[in-house]
């Protein structure tokens, strides 16, 4: 159900705390001469991940040697960049001129600096059969206005994770597989319970999950020229469904306070039956809930009549500025390469975005001893062939969320009417400057 407004808000939000448990970063390699990239008589490409150590040092100091050792007039510079501070770093040095030859970002934020024509355009960079290795609706993730502009790497997928107690107390046999099931058993959970079947939020600066729901249960965002397409009979029944639920008493009243954060408490508090989140937040609801962990499973991605699947992208992309420009190609697609994605998906806990590497059994089939996490994560790869970014990269999607959210919050209070709220996001869209 949670989708991260960005990958950086992912990091509060499932998509996202579940991510900071193994978003981590490092730097190695010394600092570069001042002739056009060139280090002792080697090439230098200089990487920046996204906090990635320490718990991928050992990993990432062998992919680079392995790579230094296959391109002996090529070096690598590693270099480390908080999670917090990346989107300013990076901004940063495109506007100087001074960025790295490769960087981690995600789809959300890169897209934003493709607006300004800030990275390598791939699509004839790239080979057909380079390309193809990669899942094609993730690929799409890294386009704007039809143009590749990144390298899909790892990703994360939701699952819905459920308390078996709490479904039992309710007379609930079984989770939720669309929107329509949850506000049914929502009813029944607050009914017999006195609790909460989910928790989602309507801030605008936080989780994209109800924009995502929009998707899934067919509405269309926006049109080709970028106008609000929303405003339609199924855009008016998604504004319903969720001014419903919460007009009723089935949704927390701090919907329209706290942010996704807040559905990590209040699952492994008890006090909700499902929580939408990455198979590995399993490993984090034991550490800090056992009791609740012992009750917990999980089951695929709650969808609308669509039957969409969120996913989460992490990419890389080549500044158009880089001196290197062939040498840092060749590492990008060496770090994303089929071999070395699934490689860092196992210890990661991720999903690769290679079509090879996510046909792997690792992904396919549980061993006989599987742990909670192993049946997520079986369940995540399954819902790959269904799953794409929902809100794709757009101008001023941040905005549109915004719009949509400020509404529905005010239909919610009843400050407006549904027909009110959302013809008014529409206008609200349509006219900002």
């Amino acid at each position: 159900m949670s989708r991260t407004k960005t990958w950086k808000q992912v990091g509060i939000f499932s998509l996202l705390g579940f991510l900071l448990s193994w978003l981590v970063s490092c730097g190695t390699g010394a600092p570069p001469d001042a002739n056009n990239g060139q280090t002792a008589g080697k090439q230098e490409v200089e990487f920046w991940t996204m906090q990635l150590q320490p718990d991928f040092t050992d990993y990432f100091n062998k992919l680079i040697a392995q790579f230094e050792q296959e391109n002996p007039t090529t070096k690598i510079r590693w270099v480390d960049v908080p999670w917090a501070d990346m989107q300013r770093k990076i901004l940063t040095a495109v506007t100087a001129k001074t960025a790295p030859d490769v960087v981690n970002l995600n789809p959300d934020f890169a897209s934003q600096l493709a607006q300004r024509n800030a990275w390598m355009l791939l699509d004839e960079k790239v080979s057909p059969a380079e390309r193809q290795q990669y899942l094609p609706n993730i690929w799409k993730a890294s386009t704007l206005n039809e143009k590749s502009f990144g390298i899909p790497w790892y990703l994360t997928t939701r699952v819905a994770i459920y308390n078996t107690a709490l479904l039992q107390q309710a007379g609930v046999s079984k989770p939720p597989a669309t929107y329509a099931e949850l506000a049914a058993i929502a009813k029944q959970i607050k009914a017999k319970t006195g609790k909460y079947a989910f928790f989602t939020t309507v801030v605008p600066e936080d989780s994209g999950e109800v924009l995502e729901s929009f998707v899934q249960m067919g509405v269309q965002l926006v049109d080709a020229e970028g106008k609000a397409a929303f405003n339609t009979p199924k855009g008016k029944a998604a504004f319903q469904f969720w001014v419903d639920l919460y007009t009723n008493g089935l949704m927390p009243k701090e919907a329209l306070t706290e942010g996704h954060r807040h559905a990590i408490d209040l699952y492994q508090q008890g006090q909700t039956a499902i929580l939408a989140s990455g198979a590995e937040f399993l490993n984090t609801i034991a550490k800090n809930a056992p009791t609740i962990a012992k009750a917990s499973a999980s089951a695929p991605q709650i969808t609308g009549e669509t039957g969409k699947k969120n996913v989460a992208v992490m990419n890389v992309v080549i500044p158009k500025d880089t001196d290197v420009p062939e040498a840092a190609l060749k590492f990008a697609l060496f770090v994303t390469n089929d071999t070395n994605q699934l490689s860092f998906a196992k210890a990661a806990n991720v999903l690769p975005s290679t079509v090879k590497a996510l046909q792997d059994s690792y992904f396919q089939t549980a061993p006989a001893d599987a742990t909670p996490v192993d049946k997520a994560r079986i369940i995540s790869a399954k819902q790959m062939k269904d799953a794409e970014v929902l809100i794709p990269a757009m101008k001023d999607v941040k905005q549109l969320q915004k719009v949509i959210y400020d509404n529905l919050q005010a239909a919610m209070l009843g400050q407006k009417t549904v027909d009110q709220a959302i013809a008014e996001a529409a206008d609200q869209w349509n006219q900002r400057a």
